[in-house]
């Protein structure tokens, strides 16, 4: 039975969908003001292992993660640029597919853009302002009243008077009360034509906590199985969430809420002003172009980082550090030797009656425990390489496979250089030798062997080593090559 840990509850429980087995999962996106961030490459990863593990384990999974592309943030850059906000937008929401891609992220069942759902936003804070759960200011706004929410403060865990510790009520604020939180935003005078949308409320736009309430109620309907997102999250956003569409609608908005952990940079926040902000283009591959949403990606680094971040808990704090990079990196390649020295290749399901598959499914059933899930996997390794069992490494790829790792051909992977080795982080002193050139000279080399000239083989042989590059002579005569 699989268990997950629920914020709401602060305990883990056992998880039964609410229609039989078909699992509703929502879970907050991106807002595409910008190229994807380090973090965001953990709430990606981890929702979506979530999201494989409840198909391997025989579910219809609805998962759906939206998409913010109205915002302030948005707009602000929208005006920087000159650039419509549909410009803007498209082109960080291409990027943002792009780094998905290169993490091997599953396409949701569904991707709402908030743009798309405003008149449902609409017409739950009319359902808000008739149950008295909403007010109009005389500036133009509507306002969620958090005190005539009996539930509010109940995903933090923390009364209104804690909540409320800290709050000053600016002098100009239209707000009653200072955690009432903005549901419609009137158009101001310098706000461009298209973040306006013309309502009962007048020209405005929406809020940002409400799109989610529409797009989740719209689409998945109430109450749902699970909703997720990042740490940040669980206040201000999840907390209005619950009570605009708890408040709209009445029952529970979802039944399990969770959220990954934290990741930190050097054991610190990631923070622009600090100088320690990443983003997954910068950590996985070499920008084209600052105007250009495409890169050129690097499958074994990308990898790497998808092995990174599963290799940790997801409820977790996690430090992002250039020797814990190279760590994982050497980690990995160490599952992908194995199966490089036995020479497996194809795709096969997993034989869930052995003890290694029984004991990752239960470690994967505990609340999605991929630490413990690795060992199972390093322990395949290690059969594989003492006793060139292919069984073995037949488990060892299905099983990875389903948490979307050793999905590549290993001479492929092998072939490609990484930064995560001996070089510093984020620069271009990476070998840099290329797979041409190292082929090249390893058919010099057979050429000189089959001359009997050994002296000239081995200068070659020496050469690569130099580089990186470790040869295996095969009994056949063929010659593997790797990236060490």
């Amino acid at each position: 039975m699989l268990q997950i840990y629920n914020t709401l509850t602060r305990t883990k429980s056992d998880f039964k969908p609410i229609n039989y087995n078909v699992v509703n999962m929502y879970v907050c996106g991106m807002t595409v003001y910008d190229y994807c961030h380090l973090g965001h490459a953990r709430i990606m990863v981890v929702f979506d292992i979530v999201q494989r593990w409840l198909r391997h384990i025989g579910f219809d999974v609805k998962y759906v993660r939206n998409i913010t592309d109205i915002d302030d943030k948005i707009i602000n850059k929208s005006l920087m640029e000159h650039k419509s906000i549909k410009e803007i937008t498209d082109f960080y929401i291409s990027a943002m597919h792009m780094d998905e891609d290169a993490l091997s992220i599953e396409a949701p069942y569904k991707e709402p853009r908030a743009t798309g759902y405003v008149d449902e936003m609409v017409n739950i804070i009319k359902l808000l302002e008739n149950k008295d759960l909403a007010y109009r200011t005389p500036d133009g706004d509507v306002n969620f009243s958090t005190k005539s929410f009996s539930g509010y403060g109940k995903l933090s865990g923390m009364n209104l008077t804690e909540l409320r510790s800290g709050n000053r009520i600016p002098v100009a604020s239209s707000k009653i009360d200072p955690l009432d939180f903005v549901l419609w935003k009137a158009s101001k005078q310098d706000d461009p034509n298209d973040s306006r949308w013309m309502s009962c409320y007048g020209p405005g736009r929406p809020g940002w906590h409400i799109e989610c309430s529409a797009m989740s109620s719209s689409i998945l309907g109430n109450p749902i199985d699970i909703h997720g997102g990042g740490p940040d999250l669980v206040f201000p956003h999840h907390e209005n969430e619950i009570a605009q569409t708890e408040g709209a609608f009445g029952g529970n908005l979802a039944n399990f809420w969770m959220h990954c952990g934290p990741l930190m940079v050097d054991d610190s926040k990631m923070s622009k002003s600090l100088g320690n902000y990443y983003t997954i283009r910068q950590a996985i591959g070499k920008e084209s172009s600052p105007n250009d949403f495409r890169y050129q990606v690097n499958r074994r680094e990308a990898e790497m980082l998808r092995f990174f971040i599963i290799r940790s808990h997801y409820r977790s704090k996690q430090n992002y550090t250039f020797e814990n990079l190279v760590d994982a990196q050497n980690s990995l390649d160490r599952l992908y030797l194995a199966l490089f020295n036995i020479g497996l290749k194809g795709e096969f399901k997993v034989d869930w009656r052995d003890d290694a598959s029984v004991a990752f499914k239960s470690t994967m059933n505990d609340d999605f425990n991929t630490p413990e899930a690795m060992v199972i996997l390093f322990d395949l390794a290690s059969k594989v390489n003492k006793n060139k069992c292919i069984y073995s490494a037949k488990q060892l790829k299905s099983l990875a496979g389903t948490l979307g790792l050793l999905s590549q051909d290993p001479a492929v992977y092998f072939s490609e250089s990484t930064r995560y080795k001996t070089s510093m982080i984020y620069n271009d002193s990476s070998d840099t030798i290329s797979k041409e050139d190292i082929e090249g000279l390893i058919y010099k080399r057979s050429i000189f062997k089959k001359n009997n000239n050994y002296i000239e083989a081995d200068k070659i042989r020496t050469m690569l080593k130099d580089h990186n590059i470790e040869l295996e002579d095969k009994i056949d005569g063929t010659t593997n090559w790797r990236r060490v």
